[in-house]
């Protein structure tokens, strides 16, 4: 536990609309017309050494660690253990066909390397599997009336005010077969506890998964150095690349804040516009089983019920992309194939479930039930699980 003299700078958090806040409220922006609600926890990690693989995992990760960490006992280094803690260097995992799948982190010492790795994989893997850990919702618009882009105002707010903690692409070709080897790359980027906005909930979920926050301070990646270095490594900016995702408003919003190094366009229009040059091709699978019957809840329980395994730790970026990837070749071969045996992409193609103008945006504003960050966060990015990042 920090001392009172040493816990981080006043962090905004979602409140209940009817609820009395103990701190002003304060206005966003003029274009926006919006008000955050205001309140400033203290940082209190939880340690409850839970382990954080599913029970469809593929068995135990085998660390391949850089060096030895002296901080190995540290709660903000290893909440759930040295086998899952995205500090080590690679986790190996052994499938049930023999095959070793690797997920590799990736942190600013290596990041020139592994991207020119990714340069030359994506001309024979073209599929990439996409998923993002980042600090929760810590605000939302507030107004007399209700507007049809609320929950793009709401996703432009979080995602201005916050940092992307944590990047896992997966890479596949396009029968969804996975790069030998290493077909998943975990980035890791500049978070530091005491000085970045985050919700308390969302972050106690991160270090309990493994996440190892005294390591994204002293050697995570400079977002405008990621920026720079995926502007140039063929996964954007063209058509032939086809991004895999589930329920990815934020995902892609975060995306674009890297790549733009600017705050997200002032409304949906435009972000849509912006995604529709960096990411021509998406695939949103959240949106796709809202095409289809008998599928609800997020990814983890669309996966179960579609038979995929999970490799790796959840709520780390890395397994959560191997897991959508295998999540989105198995529903896309079982209900959208064409008459010729081909996946059809054009009932779904370059939709985003809950924004733009298809059937699934909600038109109502969220109910103050659903106020809490963790419970935000997760209807906004569909996880079934209660206290789920993602």
């Amino acid at each position: 536990h920090p001392s009172p003299s040493s816990r981080p700078r006043a962090i905004p958090t979602l409140v209940p609309a009817r609820r009395r806040l103990s701190s002003p409220s304060t206005q966003y922006s003029s274009a926006m017309a919006s008000v955050l609600s205001m309140e400033s926890p203290p940082f209190r990690p939880r340690n409850g050494g839970g382990t954080v693989s599913a029970s469809s995992s593929f068995g135990s990760p085998t660390p391949h660690h850089r060096n030895n960490r002296s901080g190995a006992s540290s709660p903000l280094s290893h909440g759930s253990g040295d086998g899952y803690s995205n500090a080590v260097r690679s986790y190996s995992f052994q499938t049930p066909s023999g095959e070793t799948l690797e997920i590799r982190n990736v942190w600013e010492e290596n990041a020139e390397e592994e991207m020119a790795i990714i340069r030359e994989l994506i001309e024979t893997h073209p599929y990439v599997a996409m998923d993002t850990e980042f600090p929760g919702v810590v605000a939302r618009p507030v107004s007399e009336t209700y507007s049809p882009d609320f929950h793009y105002k709401s996703l432009k707010c979080n995602v201005d005010l916050l940092k992307i903690i944590q990047l896992g692409l997966t890479f596949a070709d396009e029968n969804g077969n996975y790069a030998k080897g290493c077909p998943c790359w975990q980035f890791n980027f500049k978070f530091n506890l005491n000085d970045d906005m985050f919700a308390q909930d969302s972050i106690d979920l991160l270090v309990t998964s493994g996440i190892s926050f005294e390591d994204h301070a002293t050697r995570g990646i400079d977002p405008l150095h990621f920026g720079e270095l995926l502007m140039v490594s063929g996964l954007v900016l063209d058509d032939r690349v086809k991004w895999v995702s589930f329920h990815s408003g934020y995902d892609y919003a975060y995306l674009l804040k890297v790549l733009t190094t600017q705050d997200l366009p002032k409304d949906e229009k435009s972000f849509f516009e912006l995604l529709k040059i960096y990411f021509p091709t998406i695939y949103d699978i959240k949106y796709m089983t809202s095409l289809c019957d008998g599928h609800f809840g997020g990814l983890q329980r669309l996966a179960d019920d579609l038979g995929c395994p999970r490799i790796g730790p959840e709520h780390q970026a890395g397994s959560d992309s191997l897991l959508t990837m295998v999540t989105y070749f198995a529903l896309a071969k079982s209900k959208f194939k064409n008459g010729n045996g081909i996946i059809d992409d054009v009932k779904f193609k370059n939709e985003l479930y809950g924004y733009g103008s298809n059937h699934t945006v909600r038109k109502g504003p969220m109910s103050s039930t659903q106020s809490g960050s963790n419970s935000a966060l997760s209807n906004m990015n569909g996880n079934g699980d209660s206290a789920s990042v993602h």
